[in-house]
């Protein structure tokens, strides 16, 4: 098959005869990329996924798939003149995905919601939907690079690194990365925003959505009480040496690596350490106690070109989201869903329920969920 065949998405077809549908969450990103590829003369089917139900979790302003950005999503898909369907998925999603959120912090953890989003529902039930549908890809506004053939597709970070999404797209298997394209990877917000003014869109200036769409203001507590009422039971806050420093009012509101308003006061500064759900303990200690060196990982999901050898993979890898992708090595587990890796140098508050992720230069190489963080702190 000759390149010079290709459309623009890497088909082997005229654009008009391949069929597009692009996930449309009424924001600037999506609208665009549907835009973009109905204008560059693709068959496009717009969809957009009603994610949660408005009684367990409150609406906020801004919120992904919300009852107003169901409607912007369906206004731009009116101008631009294509079909555009709304599906329920709000059971799907408070089972796949708000359940788990209230599980994993009731378990001491700190998970991330939108990559069991994008793992269990956009990228799982939304893709079989465009399959249904015909469809030669499925289109999203994610800020990451595909590269690659059909059946071979890797995914590179954002040119944009700002606005880089592959940590949260760490758990997207190889099956469903050749099926998907990511029209923005290229591209730096201000030029989207540019087209969206280009085509028409009543959306260009509309602010980017917040990452955790049913969490209103960052009150995650409020909507895990909500989702497992009586969660926030009380307990003792202690510290590393066996102290009772005093009372916290639920795990749920603690996080590891926290410093303030843990509500103890007076001497060295004093970090959460540890959560320990069974005793209901909050358990403090400073800075150093929180240096990490190796982690293990469950849930992996490797798109290496080779597996992990067993003497280990140099690979970079991200923490946290907001954290930069440090030097590493990788060994596998005892599993092919586990797998462990040493820090070249110490992390601080690594926490369960995190996503560790992995790259090489700018591709991802998958990633897995923090299950273990060991810390080498003596007291």
């Amino acid at each position: 098959m000759s390149k010079k065949n290709l459309n623009s998405l890497g088909i082997n077809k005229a654009p008009a005869d391949t069929r597009v549908v692009v996930a449309m969450s009424g924001g600037v990103d999506s609208s665009v990329v549907a835009a973009m590829l109905k204008d560059e003369g693709y068959d496009v089917v717009g969809i957009t996924l009603q994610l949660y139900d408005h009684g367990v979790a409150i609406q906020k302003k801004g919120a992904c798939c919300a009852g107003q950005d169901i409607h912007d999503a369906r206004r731009v898909s009116e101008a631009i003149g294509i079909p555009h369907y709304v599906l329920d998925y709000e059971t799907r999603f408070k089972d796949s995905v708000m359940e788990d959120f209230a599980d994993s912090y009731i378990r001491g953890e700190t998970p991330i919601p939108c990559v069991r989003c994008n793992q269990e529902v956009k990228f799982k039930d939304l893709l079989l939907t465009a399959r249904d549908l015909d469809a030669d890809v499925l289109a999203t506004g994610h800020y990451v690079r595909r590269e690659g053939g059909e059946d071979d597709g890797e995914m590179h970070k954002a040119v944009d690194e700002t606005k880089d999404q592959s940590y949260f797209l760490f758990a997207t298997t190889q099956e469903q990365l050749n099926y998907l394209r990511f029209p923005l990877g290229a591209m730096v917000k201000d030029d989207v925003r540019v087209l969206a003014e280009k085509y028409g869109l009543a959306i260009a200036n509309k602010p980017d959505s917040q990452d955790i769409c049913f969490v209103p203001e960052g009150g995650y507590a409020s909507v895990i009480e909500r989702l497992r009422p009586g969660a926030g039971e009380p307990g003792e806050i202690v510290h590393l040496d066996g102290r009772v420093l005093g009372e916290h009012k639920g795990i749920i509101y603690y996080t590891i690596g926290q410093r303030r308003g843990i509500g103890i006061g007076g001497g060295d500064p004093l970090y959460v350490v540890k959560l320990d759900p069974e005793k209901k303990q909050v358990i403090v200690g400073p800075k150093e106690a929180l240096e990490i060196s190796k982690v293990h990982i469950k849930e992996l999901n490797w798109l290496g070109n080779d597996p992990i050898p067993h003497n280990g993979k140099k690979i970079y890898v991200k923490v946290r989201s907001t954290r930069p992708a440090e030097p590493a090595t990788l060994f596998p587990g005892e599993s092919e869903d586990d797998a462990y890796f040493v820090l070249d140098n110490p992390e601080y508050g690594v926490s369960a329920g995190q996503a560790a992720v992995f790259y090489d230069g700018d591709r991802l190489l998958g990633g897995g969920w923090i299950d273990c963080a060991v810390s080498s702190y003596a007291a």
